[in-house]
């Protein structure tokens, strides 16, 4: 059961940004474990090429669930059309359609 009162608690923005600790080592860190598991295929570990291909569509679905996150935060289709160099109708059409 919560004791917070809600008159005595200040309401939190609803586009309120989350502090960034550490995205661009974080990207770095999952391209470098990409572009390893490739280097693991070339060397003839055939086996891994479709759990590499495999990992195409969980970026897919990574993406529109950051996409749809986003919107859930109050983020606008241009604001992140813009992020990714495309218009706003763009990335509506692409992620507009998802649950």
């Amino acid at each position: 059961m919560s004791t917070v009162k809600p008159t005595l608690t200040p309401c939190v923005p609803r586009r309120k940004r989350r502090d960034v600790v550490e995205n661009d080592e974080f990207a770095a860190f999952a391209r470098r474990i990409i572009r390893a598991h490739g280097r693991r295929v070339a060397t003839g570990d055939v086996e891994a090429l479709r759990d590499l291909v495999a990992l195409s569509a969980n970026l897919d679905d990574a993406i529109g669930e950051a996409v749809l996150g986003l919107r859930a935060f109050g983020y606008s289709w241009a604001e992140i059309g813009a992020r990714l160099g495309i218009s706003r109708q763009a990335a509506q059409q692409r992620w507009g359609g998802q649950p």
